[in-house]
Order: structure tokens, then sequence, then C-alpha cells
């Protein structure tokens, strides 16, 4: 594999012939390189007017390498051919090398340019390119590229060193001045003349302040003090993946080209691994193409539901210069804002709350003078209960989860949570596989009132922007939450055919039953001791649900009795998996007693399962005159459903199976928790038996 570097525009405010003079220095050897042990001329050549010198060179390197590579490979030395060709008019120095050692095995090619800056002619500005291809070297390639790039870094920074190093002995030696050279005039003089001792045609002189670097960037290009100033100190290799994937985009992206800032949060959350960075970039770009997400702080209005429910908002910044974003979650009712608006909303109101923040840190970039790449969030979990365990909730936060750390890497700086209750480390069990390790490091978690002392929320945050709610003084702008009405609550037929742009696809699923036919859902369990989860509501009449195992697999029913005969039955639409020649307790089993559910109730609970096989949820239209004996459908309840349309249950529902490893662990913490929201009623065996728990909200 090639290896490249590309440097970052380096800009002196020094006079091209200064840094030259300084440049000159360098030769035949430099003690402040250890590794650069001699160089000789081999040939120089000089244009008829002066202007244009070519100097070749062999230049000595003594590697730090291990001393058995160094005896496998039969050198104490590496030999470079070097190529400096210094154009006085044009006031340019290129420089070519090349390595003469191992060149059948290994490809070395550097190129550095010094060049008069576009903006200012008394500037000069250095450029460097390098690549590495290590084709074979008896066995250690891995090796010689680690040294090689090792070595190859630390020149990079000693070179700036060493410019500043030269400048600082002229200024000592009191050259203040060197003219530009100018065309020969007619006695043949040159009107500039080289300082004594110079090599290559280079002059020297003059340094009135030490050398400094430029704060702009050009369009295509970035300076080494604009990095430092606005994106923070990188590595020399950072700093060249940073460039090359920054110059690959203007090339071949047809969109907007993102901000320097947020290209490098791409690199960091992948350690700067080009390939990577690059295909995770392209990836997130075309999101942001396909949902327009660069508008959306200024398209997207947030409904008077969100202003009055969402308990998050902006609250001055941290100690390190963060933007701090406060969030009340346990004062969120999480499955209020899901059922009244729906996951696209919420999805987009947390997007806009990322793109906030990117905006917010260039503002304290700019603001407090250093680089501000990253936001701060403080998490308040007082009221935290089962209600917020909800599995839809739960869900479609992981989901929104999965779309923020794939857009918007390494932008949480700190997660403060406080005030953390005994149902968190649950909660934490069902976010934390998602969320990346480099991000959950980040995550400081307070129970009680520990956030008060020492270590607290005084060592990151100003004890005078401590918002009110958490002891402090500052009053906070942030809604106080509470219960969203169910009259807000949209139906199952609005979720539904919700218009999902960023989502794939809704939670819930709506379904009808009628008398004499009821809803059944299929769940093929191959793990005993899996976790079949539910949550649903009834949204119209009572129903009773049941949940059925069977060995064999059920065979849906493709016709029923009354379409055979030309009469349409409205429980047609519904699936029957149990078959009607079935026998309960011989072909298949009832696992867990009926539970009767009235008109409003929201229903949540789970079953862990005893067997593998085939599990049937099956819901069943109830009245107070209705039977339960038995589960199957009667020719004589379908024609009294035909002439009595008021016999339909209409119900919303979730389900999903979870691995008994992804909820063994916080069976506990669900049993031993309650919630003020919901009644939480639970009927617990031994693990070597079926157990089910199951939450009833009125």
């Amino acid at each position: 594999m090639v290896q490249q570097y590309q440097s970052p525009v380096r800009v002196y405010k020094q006079p091209f012939e200064l840094i030259m003079a300084a440049y000159a220095r360098r030769f035949p050897k430099c003690p402040l390189i250890p590794v650069f042990v001699d160089s000789e001329i081999l040939s120089q050549s000089e244009s008829k007017d002066g202007s244009v010198v070519v100097t070749e060179r062999r230049c000595t390197i003594d590697v730090e390498a291990p001393r058995l590579l160094k005896r496998i490979a039969g050198v104490e030395y590496l030999y470079f051919i070097q190529k400096n060709t210094l154009n006085r008019r044009d006031r340019t120095l290129r420089i070519e090398v090349h390595n003469e050692t191992f060149s059948s095995r290994v490809i070395v090619r550097e190129c550095c340019s010094y060049t008069v800056h576009p903006e200012n002619e008394d500037w000069t500005c250095f450029e460097q390119t390098a690549s590495l291809d290590i084709k074979s070297f008896f066995g250690f390639e891995s090796t010689a590229e680690k040294i090689a790039m090792k070595q190859y870094a630390g020149s990079i920074k000693k070179g700036k060193e060493i410019i500043e190093y030269h400048l600082r002995e002229l200024e000592e030696e009191g050259v203040t001045h060197i003219p530009r050279w100018m065309p020969p005039v007619e006695g043949g003089l040159l009107s500039a003349v080289p300082v004594s001792g110079a090599a290559d045609g280079l002059p020297g002189k003059d340094l009135a302040n030490p050398t400094e670097l430029l704060t702009s960037s050009n369009d295509d290009k970035l300076d080494a003090d604009y990095i430092r100033r606005y994106l923070g100190d990188l590595t020399p290799l950072q700093e060249s993946c940073l460039i090359r994937l920054r110059q690959w985009l203007q090339e071949t992206h047809k969109g907007k080209i993102p901000k320097d800032q947020h290209v490098l949060r791409f690199l960091k959350a992948r350690d700067f691994n080009m390939d990577k960075a690059r295909e995770f970039l392209c990836q997130s770009l075309t999101w942001r193409k396909q949902h327009q997400v660069d508008f959306l702080l200024d398209t997207w209005e947030r409904p008077q539901l969100l202003q009055d429910y969402y308990t998050g908002g902006w609250h001055h910044h941290d100690r390190d210069g963060r933007p701090l974003y406060v969030l009340r979650l346990g004062q969120m009712d999480t499955k209020g804002l899901v059922r009244a608006l729906g996951e696209e909303v919420l999805l987009r109101q947390v997007l806009s709350i990322n793109e906030e923040g990117l905006k917010r840190c260039e503002e304290n970039t700019r603001l407090f003078g250093r680089p501000i790449r990253c936001w701060t969030c403080l998490v308040d979990l007082e009221g935290l209960n089962m209600r917020h365990l909800w599995r839809p909730g739960v869900k479609a936060l992981l989901r929104i989860i999965e779309v923020v750390e794939a857009n918007y890497p390494e932008t949480l700086g700190r997660l403060l949570i406080l005030r953390a209750p005994r149902v968190f480390p649950v909660l934490w069990t069902l976010v934390s596989p998602l969320i990346d390790e480099n991000t959950r490091k980040k995550f400081l978690v307070y129970a009680g009132r520990d956030y008060q002392g020492p270590g607290g929320l005084v060592d990151y945050i100003d004890r005078e922007i401590i918002p009110d709610f958490l002891g402090g003084d500052c009053l906070c702008d942030v809604p106080e939450g509470g219960a969203v009405p169910k009259s807000l609550y949209r139906t199952a037929e609005e979720l539904e055919n919700e218009e999902n742009c960023l989502l794939t696809d809704s939670i819930y699923k709506s379904a009808s039953i009628f008398k004499g036919a009821p809803y059944e859902v299929l769940i093929e369990i191959t793990e005993a001791s899996s976790v079949i989860t539910w949550d649903f509501d009834v949204c119209k009449g009572d129903v009773l649900f049941n949940i059925y195992h069977s060995k064999r697999a059920p065979q849906p029913q493709k016709k029923d009795s009354l379409g055979a005969h030309g009469i349409a039955s409205l429980g047609a639409a519904n699936t029957q998996l149990i078959d009607k020649n079935w026998v309960l307790g011989k072909d298949y089993s009832m696992v867990e007693k009926a539970l009767t559910c009235r008109e409003g109730e929201s229903v949540q609970g789970s079953h862990v399962t005893r067997w593998p096989g085939f599990y049937i949820l099956q819901w069943r239209f109830h009245s107070s005159a209705a039977s339960a004996a038995s589960s199957l459908p009667r020719v004589d309840d379908v024609l009294a459903t035909l002439q009595v349309s008021s016999h339909k249950c209409k119900i919303m529902y979730y389900t999903e199976v979870l691995g008994s490893h992804d909820f063994r662990g916080s069976m506990t913490s669900l049993e031993s928790c309650q919630s003020g929201f919901s009644q939480l009623s639970a009927a617990t065996t031994s693990s070597s038996r079926s157990c089910a728990s199951s939450t009833v909200s009125r």
C-alpha cells in the first residue's frame, strides 16, 4: 500500500530571498537533524542570465532502525538524491528527492516548494508532498513502513524549527536585507549578490521579527496557523490526511463541500484512516443531500407541541468554552411525544439540535480564540421511571442514535448524567451497544446528590450558570415538560401513513379485531429463553390478549368458509394461524393466562420463552357476554359481525424479540422498580420455567 503525505501551506512572514539564505545553511550537513549525516554536490548548472540554478546532491541518512534490521538489509546508511531548482526570476525553489538505496524494493518520492505568497510578496509559502511504496523488504515490509513514517513525521516538524534557527543566526550576524534578483546589466553584474558561503546560489539576509505563520486560509489550500487556530494541534500526518481528504472532496464531490471542522470529525472518528473516513463521510454527505439537512435550520418549524413538551435547550457554555445543552429527560413524556408527533418529527428535532450545535461551535471558536469542535450535554434524570423504558420509545431512541452516530461523529465532548435513579442501568443496557466506544468514554454519571460535591458539576460548569433546578442561581429556559394529553395522540392510521423520509418505516402497526375473527401475530423462536416483548394500545373496544405455543408451524388459512359461498367476511383480512382442527393442549398450548384489556388502556409486557418453536400473539374481541373458552372463530359469530358493525376493536401494537443475553441482566431491575405513571404487575417463576411481566396503564 502506498503511503502519502501532503503538508499544509506554511507561511513565513519573511521575503523569499531571506528564507533562501536560511535554507542554504542546512548544507552540507545540519547538526539540528542528527539523521542527516552529510551531503555532497554531484552537479550544478546555471542559466546564461543566472536566473536559474540547478543543483543535484547525494544525501546520507542514518535511519534509527533496529540493529538486526540494518544487518539483514546489509546497509549502515541510506542514500537519497536531491535535485534543487532555484528560479530567482520567479522567486521559487523546487526540491525533488528520491531514494538511491533499495530503489528496486522501496520507492520514496518527495517534492517541496518555496514560493512567494500570492497576497503578499514579502511573505514566503512552503508546501511538501511525499509518497512511500514498499514493494518488498526482506519480509519486514510493515516494520520498515512504520519506521519510515515515524522518521518522516519527525523530520517534518524539524523543518520549520531549522529555518527559524538559521533566520535567528542571520539576524545575529546583522544580515537585514537581501535585494531581489534583477536581470544582468551591461557590465555583466547581477543586482543581487549571494551571501558568502551560500550554496545553490541562495542569498541570505534580514530578520526583523521571529517567524510567524499566516492566519488566513486560501479557498483551496490550508495553512498551518489556520489549522492551529481553528482546528487544533494536529500531527503532521493528521494534517496530511485532512488536506488530502479535503482535496479529494473538491475534485470529486458535486454538492456543498463540508467545512474543515466537519471533515476533521470524520477523520478523528476513524483514527485518521483515509479510506475509512472517506467512505464514512461520503455516506453522510449523500444522506445530507438526500434529506436537505443543510437547509434544516432555515426551513423546519418546530411544532408547538415540541416547544411545550420537549424538555431540552441550549444554556451558555462550559468551562472549556463548549456550548452546553441541557436535557431534562426525567421530565419528558417520551411515549406521549412519539404517539403525538411520530418518530420523524422527533428525529428532525434532534437533527436541528445537532445542526445548531455545529453552528454554536463555530461561534465559540471565534469568541474564545481557540478551536471549539464539540459541545457538552447535561442530562437530568430526576423523574426517570418505568414509563421511560417503554420499548417502542427506546426503539425510537435507538434508531435516532444510529442516525446521529452516522452523521455527527465527534460532536459530543462530554455527557454529564445527573441524579441517575435505580432504573438507569436498565436504560443504559439497552442504549449503550449502539453508542461508539470513544463516545461512551465521555459519559460521567452522578447518582443522587453526588454532582454537588468535589469532582461534580462545578468542575465542568461555572457555578454562576448552574441551572436553578439543580440548585444553582441561573434561570434555565427549558420547558417543564409533563404528560402529553392523550387527546393530542395521533391515530394508528396517521402514524402508519406518516411520510418517513429520514427513517425507513414506522414502529407501530395497527390492526382491527372483529367478533369471531381474532388478530394473530406469528413469532418463530429458535433459542429457548429468548424474550418476546410487546406494547399495544387498545384504541377501540375491549380485547382479550393470549399467547400460544406450538411445535408445528401454523399454515395460514387461505380462504374462510363464508368466502367459499360468496359472502364477504369483515374478518377475512385477519389471517387465522391456529388451524380449526387443532386441539388445545395437544397441537398447541396456552403459555400465559388470558389478559382482559379495556378501551383506552396501554399494555406493555414480556414473556421469557421456555421452548423453541412458534409463538402466536392473539387479540380477540371481548364483550361481557363473550366466552373465552375457545380461541377459534365460529360461523355464527362471523354472521353476527356482518349484521352488527359495532362489533369491532382496534389496536396499535409493537413487538420485538430479544436474545436472552440482552435481557436477562435487566429482569431484576425491571421488576423492582415502581412507576408513578403506571402500575407494574409481574408474575415470575424460576429460570427453568417461562415467565412474563405486563404493565397496564389507564
